[in-house]
């Protein structure tokens, strides 16, 4: 498995390319304009699709992909990050992608890769805080086919979504369901998250056509389910791992230009301390981060323990960067007008996403322990 320093040449393309079609496409000052509307921050997807063929990068060939691995979602991530582009690439390629992948969907899979559908992962609940097993939403054999009833707390880039897959109670076990965005029975409120993207909730009471579930319900459900989110939450740190490169580069920047007493203040020794100390956190995330990845095809133990172990260090070194940045900024760090506000208010929703730093740290001891039961 590659490195951060061993990219084979396909996977360098990739990350060029894509980096230089942000760059294009993606200026920050754009970003601004496209924050007003509920589906601004998703004007590039058919671009991702269609002129770059990215969301097809890990997935067989077979489908309309390019035979990669979660690599390259780390990759993608790392480059949307490194933009702070707002595309649900995280809940629509590598979650729902994942899950579709692996219950054997494949004519679904096909539309997400070339663009014809943008699904949304709708998973979180409001009383499970970050219990990825559904305690509240029901799926039942209704007739020939099914009924889904329920609410969903945190479902990201839900507007313009054509469809949505919902985790759920089966007959005491866990169902995924597939279901059209447009099916009556489903209600929806839009809000704005703290970095400036947008989420809803949803409330659930459909009818569902027989070909809805996914997977066997059950141990293969969850099984697809907890393998896809570990994968998530690695791509999630890769992510911040480009966020992080551009608070610091703008930090490192904005001290060596902004004066006092004569001199710049990065000639300042605390100013220096406290820069090292954001390089030597961000280097450390980067490096488990891609360890990490190596323990992705792991037994489920191997595998939760090095995920945890890598969002512990993600979100901590998230927690330090990003307040470092703003802090030495001055008061200007947290102004819209300046790109590292935005960066750090992605930083912070990174953090608590996919479970806050206690959450993973009672799983990485659970697991140290080999509990095979979920933290």
């Amino acid at each position: 498995m590659n490195t951060p320093h061993d990219f084979d040449e396909t996977q360098t393309l990739l990350r060029d390319s894509l980096q230089r079609w942000l760059e294009q496409r993606f200026a920050f000052e754009q970003r601004l304009a496209l924050l007003q509307r509920p589906d601004g921050l998703q004007k590039l997807w058919q671009g991702l699709a269609q002129d770059l063929g990215v969301l097809g990068c890990a997935f067989p060939e077979r489908v309309g992909g390019t035979g990669g691995s979660a690599a390259e979602h780390l990759l993608v991530m790392q480059a949307l990050g490194n933009a702070l582009a707002g595309e649900p690439y995280l809940g629509a390629v590598v979650i729902c992608g994942g899950l579709l992948a692996r219950c054997g969907a494949d004519e679904r899979l096909a539309a997400l890769i070339d663009g014809r559908i943008r699904p949304a992962w709708a998973g979180d609940e409001a009383a499970a805080r970050h219990d990825r097993l559904p305690t509240q939403t029901m799926l039942r054999a209704q007739g020939p086919g099914w009924r889904l009833r329920g609410r969903k707390s945190l479902v990201l880039a839900a507007p313009g979504a054509t469809h949505f897959i919902v985790s759920a109670q089966l007959h005491g076990a866990v169902g995924l369901a597939w279901v059209a965005s447009d099916t009556p029975g489903i209600a929806r409120r839009d809000y704005r998250t703290v970095d400036g993207g947008w989420a809803s909730e949803l409330a659930f009471d459909v009818t569902l056509p027989a070909d809805a579930l996914l997977c066997e319900p059950g141990i293969a459900a969850q099984q697809a389910l907890e393998r896809t989110l570990d994968e998530a939450t690695l791509a999630l740190c890769a992510e911040a791992l480009g966020v992080m490169h551009q608070l610091q580069h703008a930090t490192t920047n904005y001290a060596r230009q902004r004066k006092q007493f004569g001199q710049p203040i990065a000639a300042f020794q605390v100013l220096q301390h406290r820069v090292a100390d954001m390089h030597i956190a961000r280097v450390q995330a980067e490096a488990l981060t891609w360890t990490s990845l190596l323990q992705l095809d792991a037994d489920a133990v191997h595998r939760e323990r090095a995920v945890s172990s890598a969002k512990v260090m993600t979100s901590r070194a998230c927690r330090l960067v990003g307040q470092g940045a703003v802090q030495i900024h001055g008061g200007m760090g947290m102004t819209e007008e300046l790109a590292v506000g935005h960066y750090f208010r992605r930083a912070t929703m990174i953090e608590a996403q996919f479970g806050s730093v206690d959450w993973h740290l009672r799983r990485v001891e659970q697991r140290a322990d080999g509990d095979p039961r979920s933290a």
